[in-house]
Parts: C-alpha cells; structure tokens; sequence
C-alpha cells in the first residue's frame, strides 16, 4: 500500500513508520527538510517557501496526519496555545489542498485526534458515541481539528479521528513528566490522586492506526486508549513498583499549577476513556494493563 504521512518524524510518527516498514508498505513522509529518501523511506518537503510537494507525489492509498506541535511541550502560554491550534490548521489545510490537485483520492484519512475532546470527570465514562465536548482549548482544538480533517469526506475518502489517550513511551510523551518525582524518590499522589488516566501504549497507537487503515468498517472518532484506564494514585504506585521506588510524597495540585501552569491540566484532570470501537472490532493490544507497558517502558 502507499502511504503518505505528516508528522511522520514525532514520537508517534516514527513508531508508526518503523511498523509500516515491517509490514511492507511504500512510505513518503512530507516534511519540512528537503527532499530524500532515507532508510527506505522518501520525505518530501512542504509547508516551506516555493515548496510544491503536489508535483513530487502520486496518489496516495492511505494518509495519515499527524502534524502539530506536541502538547506535551512548552508551558501552554497563550503564544504557545497559538501554535498548537494554528499548526494543527495550517498542516490539515495544506493536506486538504495538496490532496485535491492529485489525480486520485486515498481511500482512507487518518487524522490525529485525542481524548481532550471530552470533559474531564471523575465519574463519567465516554466512548466514542458519547456526545459531549468540551469547552475548553483542548476540547476546542481537537473539535477543530477533526471538523477540518472532515472535508476529506467530499472526496468520497473514508476519515477516521484517531482519538489518542496519554500516550507511554520511551522518549517521549507524558510519561517522563509523571515518572521524574519517582526516579528522585520523591514521588507520590499527584493532586487529588482520584483524577482518571486513559493511557496507551505507544506501541498499540501505531499498531492501531495500521489496523484502522486495514479495516474499512472503522470511520469517524476511533478511541485508542487501553481497555483499562487507572486513576493516576494507582498509576503512581505501578510507577513505583516497577522502578522500585517509594510512592510516597504527595505533590498537591497548587503545586504543578506552579509549577506547569495551563499544563498542568494533563495530570490534574483526566478523563476515563474506553476504546470501543477497537474492541468491537477485535483489535488486540498489546499492551492492555499498565504494569507490564510501565515495565516495558521503564526497566
């Protein structure tokens, strides 16, 4: 199959791409350096000046978008909330254009999504038919996002919003934030310790977004969190048992307001996602519990 990947150099991008490999696909990532071809893989430039990757490209069989700054970076000033937004729109709207003057339309887009979409509860469980969105950056952005990436409809294209949890991995992601108190033998209950975290492997987020392009039943919001999220005191100790480390100090939410500002969101608020829509279609994790993915990640 041909592929065409944004974003395709981030944490989850280069997994993504690592497995695609494996299984034989023919892969061309845009991105901003010039163009190569690397490792097997062709990288064509875009979004930079006189840039026309429209006439180095041919139809595509599948996309996969996954361009914007990360979240998980910089303080969340107003300046940085900016980017996320703007680069998320910018990068979809110079997919969309590229993607209309090919000759042909992929059968399938898959765009970037994440669980911030809904609000955060201590109590309330969503799937991907639950109706609810939230009204805040996040929940705002992601809206945004997926209403933009579904003017590939027009095209008769199948889109699928991949709706990412807090993605665990090596190198990246939330996990290095949450697990710096423990390597200090400082950690503990962060805030109220009763806030949900529907976490996911980084591993099962590419070998999910493969099983989404290869199954046509799955279109619209896609959930990809474990079956079974935790409620972050919970995560602490996992956190603590594998990296033999006390959970003990409970850091108070004032604290990683100060210490994170609007970020600070990520661990103090969180909301508990199933992954549905995976599930009924019988795609297996490979990473479903959190003590053997922490294991994984950090021993």
């Amino acid at each position: 199959m041909n592929l065409l990947i944004t974003g395709g150099t981030g944490f989850i991008g280069s997994q993504l791409i690592e497995n695609l490999k494996a299984e034989g696909h023919s892969i061309t990532v845009l991105s901003r350096s010039e163009s190569k071809e690397k490792d097997g893989v062709r990288y064509v430039q875009w979004l930079h000046n006189n840039a026309k990757p429209e006439e180095e490209l041919t139809p595509p069989d599948a996309v996969v978008n996954l361009a914007g700054v990360s979240i998980n970076e910089g303080n969340w000033s107003e300046e940085h909330q900016k980017k996320i937004y703007e680069s998320r729109m910018e990068a979809t709207d110079e997919l969309l254009r590229i993607l209309e003057v090919l000759n042909g339309k992929p059968d399938v887009f898959v765009n970037a999504s994440a669980i911030g979409i809904y609000p955060t509860s201590e109590t309330h469980v969503y799937t991907e038919n639950s109706p609810e969105i939230a009204h805040d950056f996040l929940g705002e952005t992601v809206h945004e996002w997926e209403k933009k990436a579904s003017k590939m409809k027009e095209f008769g294209t199948r889109v699928v919003y991949t709706r990412f949890g807090t993605v665990f991995g090596k190198g990246g992601g939330a996990l290095p934030l949450i697990a710096l108190p423990y390597k200090l033998f400082a950690g503990g209950p962060i805030g109220s310790g009763q806030q949900w975290i529907s976490w996911v492997h980084v591993e099962d987020v590419a070998r999910a977004i493969s099983f989404v392009i290869s199954t046509p039943s799955l279109e619209g919001p896609v959930n990809v969190t474990a079956p079974a999220p935790v409620r972050m005191s919970d995560l602490g100790k996992a956190i603590g048992s594998v990296t033999h480390r006390p959970h003990w100090l409970p850091v108070p939410g004032i604290a990683m307001k100060l210490a994170l500002g609007k970020k600070s969101k990520l661990v103090l608020e969180g909301q508990h996602v199933l992954p549905e829509k995976l599930i009924e279609s019988e795609f297996t994790f490979k990473y479903p519990a959190i003590r053997p993915a922490l294991a994984n990640i950090l021993e």
